[in-house]
C-alpha cells in the first residue's frame, strides 16, 4: 500500500514536472536528459540501500519466497518512477532490467499470465528509450 501512496505522489509530482517545470531552450517541452555519473551511483544506491530495507522486512514479516528479489523490483520501480518524472532517459533501462527480473519471478512462482503482462511492459520500456533516444538527439 505504500508503494501505491508514493506512485500517486510522484505521478502526480510527474505530471507537474512535465507542465509547469523546467523548459528547454525555446520555452516548449521539458527536454529528454541523461544522468551523469554522479546521479547513476546516487540511483545504484538509492536502488541497493532500499532494496536491503524492505528485503529485510519481507524476509522477517511477510511470507514472500523471493523477499530480496521482490525489494529489489519494488526499489528499482520506486527509482525509475522518479527518474521518469524528471525525464531522464535512463528510466527505461531501469524499467527493463526491473521487468525483466520481474518475469523471473513470476516464472518461478508459476504465474505466466503475469509473465506475459511484464514481457509487454518490457517491450514497451525498449520502445520508450528507442523513441526517447531519438528525441535526445533531434537536440
Amino acid at each position: 500500500m505504500i508503494l501505491q501512496v508514493y506512485y500517486l505522489f510522484i505521478s502526480l509530482y510527474g505530471w507537474y514536472y512535465w507542465l509547469k517545470g523546467e523548459k528547454d531552450k525555446s520555452g516548449e517541452k521539458i527536454p529528454v536528459r541523461r544522468a551523469s555519473g554522479l546521479e547513476w551511483s546516487v540511483f545504484i544506491f538509492i536502488t541497493v540501500i532500499l532494496s536491503v530495507i524492505i528485503g529485510f522486512i519481507l524476509d522477517n514479516y511477510t511470507d514472500s519466497p523471493v523477499p530480496y528479489w521482490d525489494a529489489f523490483t519494488s526499489s528499482g520501480s520506486v527509482v525509475a518512477t522518479w527518474m521518469l518524472a524528471r525525464k531522464y532517459l535512463e528510466n527505461w533501462l531501469f524499467w527493463i532490467i526491473v521487468d525483466f527480473v520481474s518475469m523471473g519471478i513470476y516464472i518461478y512462482r508459476d504465474l505466466y499470465p503475469t509473465v506475459l503482462l511484464f514481457f509487454v511492459y518490457t517491450s514497451m520500456a525498449f520502445i520508450g528509450y528507442i523513441n526517447w533516444k531519438k528525441d535526445l538527439k533531434k537536440r
